[in-house]
């Protein structure tokens, strides 16, 4: 019988972590097999899961009922609702990560998405979550906005472990990895403990290329001396954005600047990639996996393509393979006129709305089903 792929890629340093949470697979032990058949070692959630679980399903109709009948809010249902999903999925991680002495086994939980502009917001909010989630093995997102950046720096130097969501761009990916050691800086310089501080950058990919893409495809088809180069490029600049952005994480976590907070007991923040279903039906199922295997490096997959990776994964180390050739990619990308550091604040700036819509999406839900509970009737 074919070895599980997925239970190979920790063999090459890397770890898989689901990009889905949903009460019913706890409940039903689904996300418990996942940790045992397929390797599984993290879980990510966003308001978009969140809105699809919770508006999407009964799971969580029993617990909205007891939380409005005692006066609660909408946004103090919100919290309590995902809270506890994070908090029950952490445990069922609790083993591995006290196995693994802390280096793997969370479970994050983002920020009100409404406070990607506020840094002293979402500093509070990241506070507060913590607080409530009271558990070693979870991680707050916050997102890596500019207002983001001063956010990381002081809940990192709190001991607070952060997952650094909506990363797009390099020099961004630069300014996040500054804000993580300047954060650890921050908390060695009173004497307080590196060991079990967490973080990872999440590096958003295939929406890079389902931007870039039909720009690429309209050079291609006009013609002329930069058609051939243009049509080279179609749906490899994510994969080249990430293969830089892992020389950059060599780069900056092999310095003696962080290797000062190494001896201390410092963990690199490590890559994550995310956005790794793929948009395009052209492109195959595991095109945002396969080539982004490598040591000290975190794939979150979507449901539908972990399965894809554990029916035809073919894992091997592919993650410094011709870095050469992504930085010459990159290059070309601005030789034909087309701006990836313009195109990746696009993205951050359209991400940051994508998050905010699902999230009121599902507050007017909640909101809906509280009123007709207080009215007597059915969620």
């Amino acid at each position: 019988m074919k070895e599980n792929p997925l239970l190979k890629l920790s063999a090459f340093g890397q770890s898989i972590w689901l990009d889905y949470i949903r009460r019913q697979m706890i409940d039903a032990g689904e996300l418990k097999k996942l940790i045992d058949d397929d390797g599984l070692r993290g879980v990510t959630s966003n308001p978009a899961i969140f809105q699809k679980a919770i508006a999407g399903s009964a799971d969580y109709d029993q617990a909205i009922r007891t939380l409005a009948q005692a006066g609660a809010s909408i946004e103090a249902i919100y919290q309590a609702l995902t809270v506890e999903d994070v908090q029950r999925a952490a445990d069922l991680f609790r083993p591995l990560y006290d196995r693994l002495a802390g280096q793997d086994g969370f479970v994050s939980l983002e920020v009100n998405p409404h406070l990607a502009r506020d840094t002293q917001g979402t500093v509070a909010e990241a506070r507060r979550l913590w607080q409530a989630l009271a558990r070693p093995n979870v991680l707050i997102k916050v997102p890596a906005t500019r207002e983001g950046l001063p956010a990381i720096r002081q809940l990192i130097s709190e001991g607070i472990n952060v997952n650094v969501t909506l990363l797009f761009g390099l020099p961004r990916y630069r300014e996040v990895a500054e804000a993580y050691i300047a954060g650890l800086e921050d908390r060695a310089a009173p004497g307080q403990p590196l060991g079990r501080v967490a973080s990872v950058a999440s590096f958003f990919l295939s929406r890079i290329d389902v931007l870039l893409d039909p720009q690429l495809e309209k050079l291609a088809a006009a013609g002329g001396p930069n058609a051939q180069t243009a049509r080279d490029l179609i749906g490899q600049v994510a994969i080249a954005s990430a293969k830089q952005a892992y020389t950059i994480y060599q780069e900056i976590f092999g310095s003696a600047r962080f290797q000062k907070m190494a001896a201390q007991g410092a963990r690199p923040q490590r890559l994550l990639w995310a956005s790794t279903s793929t948009k395009n039906p052209a492109y195959p199922d595991v095109k945002y996996v396969e080539p982004l295997i490598g040591a000290d490096t975190v794939n979150t997959l979507p449901p539908e393509t972990l399965a894809a990776y554990r029916d035809h994964g073919d894992p091997a180390a592919r993650l410094t393979e011709g870095a050469d050739r992504a930085a010459g990619d990159l290059a070309r990308l601005a030789e034909l006129g087309l701006d990836l550091d313009s195109a990746t604040q696009q993205l951050e700036d359209e991400g940051v709305e994508k998050f905010n819509q699902p999230f009121d999406s599902l507050m007017a839900t909640l909101e809906g089903k509280r009123r007709e509970i207080l009215a007597g009737g059915q969620p």
